[in-house]
This record gives C-alpha cells, structure tokens and sequence, in this order.
C-alpha cells in the first residue's frame, strides 16, 4: 500500500515524464528518437515487473481467502473487481496503441502492429497520423482518440478509489492526472488531450501510452495492498513455536535417500483443534463424515496413531477444525498414506539359482512394501505371468550360459528399480530309461515279453512334470558262442524279431538297449547311458 511518501517506483515513473515531456519540447533529431526508444523500452520492462509483483500478491491474497473465505471474502472480491477494471483500462490502452503503430507505420493488419517492435518501425519520427488519430479535427482534441482514453481514465480513477475505504482513500496516489494544470514549449495553457498527443511524434506517442499503463498497474497495486492489509486482524496468533521433521516417505529401500521437510510450526496451545479421519479415502467429504473417527488432543497438538494390521499401500483423508481469532470455526483439510509391510527374509542357495533350457521354469517375484504392480523382464528367452507365478521359457543352449532377471516396481505411480537376480542355464537331465519298470539287474522274460516298450522316467528329485519318448534305439543281445545280434528299431516298442529272441534266450544272457533317442518339450537327443539287463 502507497503511504504519504512516493515508492521509488513512482518517482521512477515520474521522472520518465519529466524526461519525456523534455523530449518533446526539442527538434526530433536521431538522438532525441533513439532517447524515446530507450524510455519506452524501460516503460515496457516495468510493465513487465508490475504484472509479476501484482501476480505475487494475488497469491498470498488467494491463500487468506481459502484459509477463512467468510471474513477475507468481502476484500478478496474488491481486489477482483480491481483487477477486472485494471485488465479492461490496460487492454484498451495496447489496443489504440496498436492501431496508431499499424496507421502511421502503414502496415496491412492489427497482428502485424502487434508484433512489430518499436525500433523497426520505418515512420516512427511522423507525428502527423498519430495527431489525427488522437486529437481529430476539433482544436481541443475532443473528437480525437485522447478524449476517450481521458474518459475512460477518469472513470477508472472513480471506480478504483472507491474500492477503499473512505478513512484511507486519502493515502491512496492513483496517479494519472488528467486535470493539470499543463502548458505547452511557449508557457501557453493546455488541456490534457493537447498537451500529450498534439504533433507527438509515434515513438513518443507509444512511450506516452506505456508509461500510462505502467500508472494503471500502479494504481491496482496501490488498492490491491491496501485491501491486503485490512485482513491482517484475521491474521491467526499462535503461542508455541516447533520444529518439525516431515518425511517424504518412512519406507525406503537400499540405495534410496531418506528425504524430509525441517521446517518450524506454529500453533496454539490454549486451544484443542476437532480432528476427524478415515481410513481408505482420498478425503473426508459430508457423506462419509459420520464413519470419520475423531480424534483428541491436549495443549494444541493431536496425535494421529494408526495400526498396521494388513499389508500394502494405506491411505486416510480428514479435517481439522480450528476456531479463528474472530470466533469462526475455520475446516482444513489433510490426506497421506502409509505402507505397510510383513518383515521378510529371502534366503537363496547360491549353488541352485538355475534355470533349464527349453522348458518353463516358475519363479516366484515378489517385493515388499506392497507395490501397485511388479515389471520383471530377463536378459534371454522371455517371463510372463502366469497365476501368481512367474514363468520364464524360450531358453535356448547357444549363446549365454546365464540369464539376469530384473524387476521394476510401482509405489504411488512412480517406477522403482528393485535390482537383478542371476541364473545359471542348464540342460535338463537325461530321463531314466526302464523297460518293464527296471534299468538294471535281471528282468525276467516274461515280465519283459509283457512290458516291451521302453519308457523314459526324470531322475528322482526333479521336480518338473517332463514328458519323453524314445524315439530309437538298438537292441543287442549275444549267445553262449559269443555270436551276438544288433537291431536298429525305430520307436519305442521291441519288434517281433527282438521277441523272439529274447523267447529263445537262455537263463543268464544278456541284452543291451544303445543309442537311445528320446524326444520331449526341449526338443530330440541321444541318451548317454545305455539299458543293460540279465534274464532270468
């Protein structure tokens, strides 16, 4: 708010008058035109300044008026209503600006005048179309441009003053004088429309229309403060100051930063604000305001305790209410949340961190902290979601011997990296080939005439359901005489030639199956270790 005394800002805006009207009483030689340019430029940079300044105290404006609406309303409207009149009076002023650059400097739109800069203007030393547009043809001005401008400032002044109230309106400086007294170069008396546009230049004419638009920013900051300061009685009187620790998140993973905002919070000790919350809910709102659990405090604080009965991401909303210094009880609304997470340990034997190729391998991937949803992806082959699992396939024994699983988490839609885990990648074992459910030791020929196929079985302990079926083999056998027999037989069922020869067998002779082709899910292969049984 403008006291008695001048802001150096006015006395900066004033002093560019004076330097102005100088200007305009000298011949317009290059200098006293690159003079103008410079004035105008520092008019437009403070223009500039002034909608910053303005916009910073409409925010602290807005905040009084969301913390206590009833009380700060009445004030907080009259500073709209200032802003409203400001805007309207500013925008008036650059659009006759514009259109005086767009007549004098004969360009073919109102955009073109827009974007011009005053520099590159080719007429801007021509004072005879901004005198027509201005002054008109009467002798005063007053069928001009000047004296719609001279109304409309005149009217604003009248509207703005009355926005305070009347006790400070006598320390309000709105600025704009329109009354004078004025004079021209010869001491002759002159009205305001004459004194300010009559044969000025176009340089001097913009740098006239910007220095009273800087006075009308001037004046809505003027106001604006002094409504700003009627509301300082509503303004809260607090009696403990604390220091306060507020972290981003009590849950970090390692490798994280642990961040909080210290800052120092003031409150009253004499009073007991009314805290209600709910859990679950991103705010408090009057359906749900009778299931809002309420909350006691003692000596201005309330303290807010909740259980971690369940796992996963938690949130609560509520309200505190507060009684204001005029008696007005005065809402607040807060919402958080808060994760909750089942101590865990992963303990992994770094000796059987493996996967096998060409078939799926489940894996289970979890994250504590409850994330919103889990993104693993592997170096090789591929992982889908299958049920709760993890399944990883599509390995293949060229290339790598290893594979690196990496995980990506969601916690209150922001991506976190969790790490990787490594995997060896192994074939998977040779099946067990039985005929008649043996793959040693004596067999007898009977048992084996009613059994003859040969079916694969996985080593005792492998824990995936692996299907394979011998796809050839070669049977042997060899007599008393050291005369032996190889046939080669296609599947897994003996032929009737081998049937017959083992029917013709002798006690104690044995037979041979080699070369064993199995085919299954990793796909076809020979058996390293051979079948050889006795009969009995």
């Amino acid at each position: 708010m403008a006291g008695y005394k001048e802001t150096p800002r006015q006395k900066m805006i004033g002093m560019m008058y004076l330097v102005l009207t100088a200007l305009l009483a000298l011949n317009v030689s290059k200098e006293i035109l690159d003079a103008f340019l410079v004035v105008n430029e520092s008019m437009e940079t403070t223009n500039e300044n002034f909608t910053k300044k303005l916009d910073n105290t409409y925010s602290k404006f807005k905040i009084q008026y969301q913390l206590n609406p009833n009380k700060v309303g009445p004030y907080w409207d009259k500073a709209q209503q200032a802003h409203i009149l400001s805007d309207k009076l500013a925008r008036y002023i650059d659009s006759i600006k514009f259109v005086v650059i767009m007549r004098t400097d004969k360009l073919a739109t109102y955009e073109d005048a827009k974007k011009l800069n005053l520099r590159n203007a080719k007429r801007k030393d021509n004072y005879d179309t901004p005198t027509r547009y201005f002054i008109g043809s009467s002798t005063d001005g007053s069928s001009g441009e000047s004296r719609i401008l001279k109304t409309k400032i005149e009217a604003y002044k009248k509207q703005m003053i009355e926005l305070v109230d009347p006790k400070f309106r006598s320390t309000i400086k709105l600025g704009m004088d329109t009354e004078g007294p004025f004079y021209d170069k010869d001491g002759n008396k002159q009205n305001w429309e004459m004194h300010n546009f009559y044969r000025t230049i176009l340089a001097a004419t913009v740098t006239i229309l910007n220095k009273t638009k800087a006075e009308v920013y001037n004046a809505e900051f003027d106001v604006v403060n002094n409504l700003f300061s009627s509301i300082d009685a509503l303004n809260f009187k607090f009696d403990k100051i604390q220091a306060k620790v507020i972290p981003r998140s009590s849950y970090i993973f390692l490798g994280e930063e642990y961040q909080a905002e210290i800052l120092v919070g003031a409150y009253d000790t004499k009073q007991n604000p009314n805290v209600r919350y709910i859990l679950g809910s991103d705010t408090l709102t009057p359906g749900n305001y009778r299931n809002a659990t309420p909350i006691e405090g003692s000596n201005g604080l309330v303290v807010l305790k909740l259980s971690g009965s369940s796992e996963g991401l938690k949130k609560f909303a509520g309200l505190i209410k507060v009684v204001s210094p005029l008696g007005d009880t005065m809402t607040f609304h807060f919402k958080d949340e808060y994760i909750v997470a089942r101590p865990a340990i992963t303990i992994s034997p770094s000796k059987m961190n493996v996967f096998y190729i060409g078939v799926d391998n489940p894996v289970d991937i979890s994250v504590p902290g409850g994330p919103e949803r889990i993104t693993p992806t592997i170096s090789v082959g591929s992982i889908r979601a299958e049920g709760k699992e993890w399944i990883v396939s599509n390995l293949t024994a060229t290339g790598t011997r290893e594979a690196i699983i990496s995980v990506n988490a969601v916690f209150s839609g922001k991506t976190k990296s969790m790490g990787s885990y490594k995997f060896r990648l192994k074939t998977v074992p040779d099946p067990i080939i039985k005929i008649a459910g043996k793959n040693e030791g004596f067999i007898s020929k009977s048992l084996l005439l009613a059994s003859p196929m040969l079916i694969p079985e996985m080593p005792a302990g492998f824990d995936f359901d692996l299907r394979y079926n011998v796809t050839s083999f070669i049977f042997s056998t060899s007599t008393s005489a050291g005369e032996g027999s190889d046939v080669k037989v296609q599947g897994n069922r003996l032929t009737p030639e081998i049937l017959k020869t083992i029917t013709n067998a002798r006690r104690g002779q044995r037979i041979w199956f080699d070369d064993i082709y199995v085919k299954g899910p990793d796909g076809g292969r020979k058996i390293n270790a051979s079948l050889s049984l006795k009969l009995n």
